[in-house]
């Protein structure tokens, strides 16, 4: 074993070798894979050995399509067969509810070039004879679906790492993990310590020791996952002599089940209601190639939808029953990433799909550590995205609820309760009092609306407009009309300071920083000049007049953008950042009447020429000291208002009594959202995110070229100079009963008019065959689909998606957001875009102006 390394990986299951192969393949040879056992160890060997593309984030579901599209190519370069049946697969709905999920997938795909095809159950019994079609109302074909050999695969991907120079130590277990004051690890093992500039943490039912190694508590946990493998069944045997194919896989919601063909029987799995966590606090370090006890009884329920589902299935006799342990994270997608905090210190865990995610995992990691970027959009899957509120207790009732929801539906405005409450504000009882209905803001109970006295507080949960929809349309027109508070404490709040904190902000931001007392809105690029951060800026400077500033943004995004500040800090001491959180909590005020509002709350002027818009100040307000903004993401006029918890009691109430002569109401953030909509506003993570620029996000007005060298500034300019390829538009839509939700198609009556190409991001398929063995064209197929420009319905073409919207209550409209082609952008005809929502081309058009107070008069009165 090398004493020197560029990079330790810690652990060779698929997701370790992966990622060893990807490092070799992007160069860096000197990479040592370290491994407790045997390749495979953990769950790798006993893994079901299925893929598909699909995923409910997009960007996960093309890294996905890209592992599928791997495997060829993996097996050509290391001479080893990863088995691989491509087989396609069908998604059965037995509900109107599941087959609008379906819908939703299908309409995804179209713009991620994928070939899916809603059909009906008569057609997927064909695929499928062992079903009962008359329990199901309809279904999806997707024909990049399949199983593969889970030990030949990941054999396959550490030849290939051997054969680009990389080394694999096995029957070594990792003892300990250390770092010198250069920032160097020691990797220290049974058979010595390894000294390496990087760690990966691929330690998979071990990750969570690997990570305590650091002090780092992943948010992870290992669940018994079971299916049964059947004795030979004739009628799959005959299916096979008659079509010369393998029949497809099948997922069923109701069953909470997946089957595939496996030799000539079938193979059955569940995601059980009644799930059972394994080793839920420590992991024992010989545990190796075991399989749990079986459980038949847990999974029972399952198996009797299944039979029924299925008739052809339960005669077959039993041949193996499998139960072992797979890892998961609270949300079911994979920790990958530098941790927050650690120098070269990186995460590849918690991928409980490795067959699936394995390649783009390693993929993204290898190009982020050699790079400095994923290249991809990766927050779906960024080990940022949990914070420290993801405790182990946290992580473990979440991880099971999500589990055993693996094959519900999520609806739109749902909010699932395990877990909960994780953090409060002391405003919590008072919400709930009055009759707030509660959501999960990164881990903290948030209002989201308010339901009357005397009804339940609750959502009916669909994908159509629901029991809030007349309740946050008052709450709109309330706070439009007179004046309304919200609790705003789910922000991301910091504070920067010393002699060098200006000039560090103007290295990373887009926009000049404010004078003392001012305000700023600026995005924030990496150094490809893409979107990585939008942040709300105050210049809060004091008499000492040492530089300070205040800092906004995205609660969501708080690790991953300290991640990003630590990371550039100067190493001189300059300049020091203070993440707040919840020890800074706040609340905003707005509508025409707000100002009346605060000025009966201070005891200084407030008057518009006093206090202007982006103004800041340190006012008390009721009493309390408080940090004062004259903006509000509502687009009108008003105030946020920031202060430590123990005031906030004292402000809301203060707020709450001094308004009742405005008719002041409490709204909450999904009328927050929707006024959002009714001034153009993007929000980070749906349309501000690293793959678009800032220009195509339409952010143009915040940034500063010609100032000083910022980083992405060169591509940035690149980019103007140029002109985007995409825009950000906002849509209104005829919609009916339902409004957009985010990812769905938009359409263009635009004939053959070419505005580029988005590469398919997969490159082959398994064709549909009926019960005889004859081909059946699917219709993305029949079109020579190659992209979201390549879907075709005559002179109708997919050439954008949708970010976000909703209905906007105020101006009484459905309201899209999302990128087109540049060359559309500004093209507001009747009848040239259509949004493709629950199934439905609804007709929609671009509006370049905000519908409401288009030219900002009300937030600057």
């Amino acid at each position: 074993m090398k004493s020197h390394a560029k990079a330790v990986v810690v652990g060779g299951g698929v997701v370790g070798c992966s990622v060893l192969y990807h490092l070799a393949r992007a160069g860096w040879a000197d990479v040592i894979l370290i491994e407790r056992s045997e390749l495979t160890s953990g769950s790798s060997w006993h893994a079901a050995g299925g893929f598909h593309t699909l995923n409910g984030d997009p960007n996960v579901a093309k890294l996905q399509a890209y592992t599928v599209q791997l495997y060829k190519e993996l097996e050509e370069l290391s001479g080893q067969s990863c088995s691989l049946h491509l087989t396609g697969g069908i998604m059965m709905a037995d509900t109107p509810e599941r087959m609008d999920f379906l819908r939703l997938a299908h309409a995804k795909g179209r713009y991620l070039g994928m070939d899916t095809e809603l059909i009906t159950p008569s057609e997927a019994k064909a695929m499928f004879p062992l079903m009962d079609e008359t329990n199901f109302v309809g279904a999806m074909w997707d024909p990049v679906e399949g199983h593969l050999d889970p030990s030949g695969t990941t054999h396959a991907y550490a030849k290939a790492a051997q054969k680009l120079g990389a080394e694999i130590v096995l029957r070594n277990r990792v003892l300990e993990l250390t770092q010198d004051p250069d920032g160097t690890w020691n990797v220290v093992t049974e058979k010595g310590t390894v000294k390496a500039e990087h760690v990966v943490n691929c330690g998979g039912l071990w990750a969570r020791e690997v990570g305590r190694m650091v002090g780092v508590e992943l948010p992870l946990l290992a669940m018994e996952h079971m299916y049964l493998l059947t004795e030979p069944m004739k009628e799959v045997e005959e299916f096979n002599r008659s079509t010369g194919r393998e029949m497809v896989g099948v997922l069923d919601f109701k069953g909470e089940i997946y089957t595939r063909q496996e030799r000539n029987g079938i193979l059955l799995g569940t995601y059980e209601k009644a799930c059972k966590p394994w080793s839920p606090v420590n992991t024992p370090w010989d545990f190796g190639h075991e399989l749990l006890v079986p459980d038949l009884d847990r999974i029972a329920p399952s198996l009797e939808v299944g039979f029924k589902h299925f008739p052809g299935i339960e005669k077959a006799g039993i041949k193996q029953i499998i139960n072992g342990p797979f890892t998961f994270a609270p949300d079911g997608n994979p920790l990958v990433g530098p941790v927050q905090g650690l120098t070269n210190f990186w995460c590849a865990c918690a991928v409980m799909a490795g067959f699936s995610q394995g390649g783009g995992v390693g993929l993204a990691l290898s190009n982020w550590m050699v790079e400095g970027d994923p290249g991809f959009d990766v927050w779906g899957m960024d080990v940022a995205r949990f914070g420290e509120w993801a405790t182990l207790r946290y992580t473990n009732a979440k991880v099971r609820e999500n589990y055993s929801r693996r094959f519900s539906i999520r609806f739109p405005n749902e909010e699932l309760p395990a877990a909960r409450p994780a953090q409060t504000t002391p405003l919590y009882d008072t919400m709930v009092a009055q009759n707030a209905v509660m959501g999960d803001s990164w881990g903290l109970e948030t209002p989201l609306w308010f339901a009357p006295r005397g009804t339940e507080p609750r959502d009916v949960v669909s994908y159509h407009r629901s029991n809030d929809f007349e309740h946050v349309g008052n709450e709109v027109r309330a706070t439009r009309e007179r004046v309304g508070v919200t609790e705003i404490a789910n922000f991301a709040k910091y504070e920067v300071a010393g002699p060098g904190a200006e000039a560090f902000l103007n290295r990373l931001m887009t926009n000049r920083m404010p004078k003392k007392g001012r305000i700023v809105l600026t995005p924030m690029l990496n150094e490809f000049g893409k979107l990585i951060g939008d942040f709300t800026i105050a210049n809060t400077t004091g008499r000492t007049g040492e530089e300070r500033f205040m800092i906004w943004g995205s609660s969501a995004a708080q690790k991953y953008h300290m991640r990003w500040f630590e990371k550039h800090l100067p190493r001189d001491g300059s300049v020091r950042i203070h993440r707040f959180d919840q020890t800074l909590v706040g609340l905003s005020i707005a509508g025409p009447k707000s100002q009346a509002l605060l000025q009966k709350l201070v005891d200084e002027d407030v008057s518009t020429s006093a206090f202007r818009f982006m103004d800041f100040r340190e006012m008390a307000v009721a009493g309390a000291p408080c940090l004062v903004n004259r903006i509000t993401y509502t687009g009108d006029l008003g105030y946020e208002i920031w202060m430590q918890p123990a005031y906030q009691r004292l402000v809301y109430s203060a707020v709450k009594e001094a308004g009742e002569e405005f008719g002041i109401v409490d709204f909450g953030m999904r009328a927050l959202l929707s006024m959002r909509l009714e001034k153009n506003f993007p929000t980070w993570f749906r349309e501000l995110r690293p793959i678009y620029g800032p220009f195509e996000g339409s952010m143009d007005r915040f940034v500063r070229l010609e100032k000083n060298d910022f980083i992405g500034r060169e591509a940035a300019a690149r980019e103007k100079a140029e002109g985007p390829k995409l825009r950000r538009v906002s849509l209104i839509v005829d919609a009916a009963d339902a409004d957009v939700m985010g990812d769905e198609p938009i359409w263009a009556k635009v004939g053959d008019r070419d505005f580029g190409t988005v590469e398919k991001p997969h490159g082959y398929g398994a064709p549909r065959f009926d019960a005889t063995g004859e081909e059946v064209r699917s219709s993305a197929a029949a079109s020579g689909a190659s992209g979201v420009r390549g879907i075709t319905d005559g002179e109708w073409r997919v050439v954008g998606w949708v970010t976000s919207g909703g209905y906007a209550h105020y101006v009484r409209k459905s309201l899209a957001q999302g990128y087109v082609p540049a060359a559309l952008a500004e093209n507001e005809s009747e009848g040239l875009f259509e949004i493709e929502i629950l199934g439905q081309r609804r007709a929609a058009r671009i509006n370049t102006e905000p519908l409401f107070d288009p030219a900002g008069e009300k937030m600057r009165s």
